[in-house]
């Protein structure tokens, strides 16, 4: 059966039965916290054990994750482990190689959005060149194949490849959904329905986030494929959920306690749940309004100008010295122009009051809101079924608070 499918009967099973589950999570907000800090030094000392020797390369490895962060995945990871009677050990590696594979992704992530600010500091491309940081992400993805390695030796080959070829999936799923918002962004793409971005959201970033990290857990708890099927949709409803409250964070956040770029999304005209919802609701003429403005482009940041000028006055170089022929240049100018949209309009700080605008006068924020919290209260619901193979911890009140956490957190 397809992921798709098992969601869809899921689905099905809660608005036919719509079994109520006690969302208020037995753990406080404060005991999440304290978790997820307690697991954030676990990994980070494992994570230190497979990046080598320091030199300027692998510190370069270290920023993003010595950076304030959450440490969610790795903790999922140990939490669901722990919920179903596994041992904190048996998932610190693949806790690990998850963190690593997130902070890889982040930097990928944040050059392919042209993103300012991470983590409160600015991104790792801007502050050191687009060419380091891509090879930083990539040597952080090789390393996190050694302690997925490490699985063999702790969990057996069976556990081990299992969770090797989860995290191959993970890996693919991941770079589906990016290829889709890229495809969207690229195409000016705004003819979608919730459900393509409940999809493109489920690959890039409930897999990662949530479902990965859970079922690698349940898989070095040994615990059985019944179970690892409700973890898939338990997981696959708090990722969705998540998702749009970041994409809420975005709009609303504390700057100081968010760490990005607050509104970066509408510069980026990034497809989230909100701006699908102004489309719909607004009206011909304030919908060909929004369109207008997401036509433009980001501003280009004063790095690119540079660039742009620099490799303009190359090729008038080039054409002074006879090396190319002038219309060879303009041929050349032309192609990088249209490659990179030089010529294309920007987008302005009163085009992204007017998303605002438009954003406040539908309520979209609003409905945002509610369908995570509906997913969040249908992943409680799932949780319940769980419970039946989880003795109570600490691990299992971590799993509780998430319901909450994923709609009501402020980063």
């Amino acid at each position: 059966m397809s992921s798709e499918q098992v969601l869809r009967e899921h689905e099905g099973r809660d608005r036919a039965g719509e079994v109520r589950a006690g969302v208020g999570a037995t753990s406080s907000q404060r005991d999440l916290a304290s978790y997820l800090s307690s697991v954030r030094e676990l990994v980070l000392a494992e994570m230190d054990r497979y990046i080598p020797t320091r030199s300027p390369f692998y510190d370069l490895m270290r920023k993003y994750p010595l950076r304030r962060a959450k440490a969610l995945r790795p903790a999922l990871v140990i939490a669901t482990c722990g919920a179903l009677g596994g041992a904190t050990e048996m998932a610190l590696p693949t806790a690990a190689a998850i963190e690593l594979y997130h902070n890889a992704f982040l930097i990928h992530d944040d050059v392919e959005d042209g993103s300012l600010r991470r983590r409160d500091e600015p991104t790792l491309h801007v502050e050191h060149g687009v060419p380091v940081a891509v090879n930083v992400g990539d040597g952080m993805l090789a390393l996190a194949l050694a302690p997925l390695l490490e699985n063999t030796r702790l969990l057996g080959l069976g556990p081990a490849l299992r969770i090797l070829q989860l995290v191959t999936r993970m890996a693919r799923e991941s770079a589906e959904g990016q290829a889709m918002e890229l495809a969207w962004v690229r195409e000016l793409r705004w003819d979608l329905h919730e459900a393509d971005y409940v999809r493109m959201v489920h690959k890039k970033t409930s897999y990662y986030s949530f479902i990965a990290p859970m079922l690698a857990g349940g898989i070095a708890a040994r615990a059985p494929d019944e179970v690892l099927r409700r973890l898939f949709v338990f997981a696959a409803r708090l990722g969705s959920a998540f998702q749009i409250q970041d994409d809420l964070l975005n709009l609303a956040a504390e700057p100081g306690a968010y760490g990005k770029e607050i509104g970066g999304d509408l510069w980026e005209g990034k497809h989230t749940l909100i701006l699908l919802h102004v489309l719909r609701a607004a009206s011909p003429e304030a919908r060909n309004e929004v369109h207008d403005i997401l036509r433009k482009d980001r501003p280009r940041s004063a790095e690119a100008d540079a660039a742009a000028r620099a490799f303009a006055g190359l090729l008038a170089r080039l054409e002074e010295r006879g090396d190319i022929t002038r219309s060879a240049r303009l041929e050349i100018e032309r192609a990088r122009a249209d490659v990179d949209g030089i010529d294309r309009p920007a987008r302005t700080s009163a085009d992204v009051a007017r998303l605002f605008h438009w954003i406040q006068v539908h309520a979209s924020d609003r409905h945002a809101r509610d369908v995570a919290v509906r997913r969040a209260l249908a992943a409680g619901r799932t949780l319940v079924e769980l419970e039946r193979w989880m003795r109570p911890s600490e691990h299992r009140g971590v799993l509780r608070a998430l319901v909450n956490y994923v709609v009501e957190r402020d980063r």
